[in-house]
């Protein structure tokens, strides 16, 4: 393998890590809705899974319950992946 060679492939490692970083940081910034019931259910979240919001339609709990109950949740999913993530880098 020549100089050359090795310039070309290091050039194309480069080159992919640059697209690489560029697709994380496009889906670091994208959001997703999803749902489930019919619609009962919604929740928002970044393209690495952070939940942003989670919604509840207000005729499946008490009237004044609804954003505490929702407040919740989303604090348990993100005390789940934290822990999770935690769990992985752990093992690493």
């Amino acid at each position: 393998m020549g100089i050359g060679d090795m310039m070309g492939m290091m050039k194309q490692a480069k080159q992919l890590q640059e697209k690489m970083e560029a697709v994380q940081e496009e889906i670091a910034a994208m959001t997703v809705s999803g749902s489930s019931g019919g619609g009962l259910v919604s929740v928002v979240s970044t393209g690495k899974g952070d939940v942003r919001s989670v919604r509840i339609d207000p005729s499946l709990v008490k009237a004044d319950e609804v954003e505490i109950l929702e407040d919740l949740i989303v604090a348990a999913l993100a005390d789940a992946r934290g822990k999770a993530e935690a769990a992985v880098a752990e093992k690493m």
